[in-house]
């Protein structure tokens, strides 16, 4: 049985059987005992991005109570879905992600983790409740690393080039679109990436940037 249990950069969840990179979650349980989610498809703000492997720990998938475990292709991934990096699991990272966020002044001072998530979560559960739609945008506006949806499918942003997601990989390498774009990755992510903050890519991204 393959769970639906895949993030994609809209930030939709699907049954496919790659695993990608990482694994997070939404907060607590938002799936029913036979392992089918609920309507709707977090159980808080608290959208994290963590490691597949941590300090020996193995875990049973959509246990009945515990928290529904997510998949990644990446971290690009992950951020146009609205998650961040976890402060136990990739506490680097995470701090990483803090300081770029305050380096460009989105935060006067060292914000807590529900600040996080109450503005980069909080902002795509705004979106998706009251049917707001996408930021538009010129894909040379946007940071590397960025994600866009150009003719109904998500691209990652990389320098001048557009590369074409997929559940197993980035498939195609292309130039950036000339026309509007529709913006996935969260505002404040985008200036976490506009601040330095460096994400992991799937090694497929190397193949086609090479």
């Amino acid at each position: 049985m393959v769970l639906q249990n895949r993030v994609d950069p809209f930030g939709e969840v699907h049954a496919a059987p790659e695993r990608g990179m990482f694994m997070g979650n939404r907060g607590g349980c938002f799936h029913r005992d036979d392992q089918t989610l609920k309507p709707t498809h977090w159980a808080s703000r608290h959208w994290i991005t963590c490691l597949l492997a941590f300090k020996g720990r193995r875990r049973k998938l959509m246990q009945p109570g515990q928290y529904t475990e997510l998949f990644f292709l990446d971290e690009v991934t992950a951020l146009a879905a609205g998650h961040r990096p976890c402060f136990e699991c990739r506490r680097g990272d995470a701090l990483a992600f803090r300081a770029a966020l305050i380096s460009r002044k989105v935060f006067d001072e060292t914000p807590s983790a529900s600040e996080l998530d109450a503005l980069i979560a909080g902002e795509v559960q705004a979106r998706r409740q009251e049917k707001l739609p996408l930021l538009r945008c010129t894909a040379n506006w946007l940071p590397d690393g960025a994600m866009f949806e150009h003719d109904a499918r998500a691209w990652l942003k990389w320098q001048d080039r557009a590369l074409l997601w997929s559940f197993g990989g980035y498939q195609a390498v292309s130039d950036l679109p000339s026309d509007h774009v529709g913006c996935l990755t969260p505002s404040a992510s985008l200036e976490a990436l506009r601040g330095g903050y460096l994400p992991k890519l799937h090694p497929s991204f190397n193949q086609l940037a090479a």
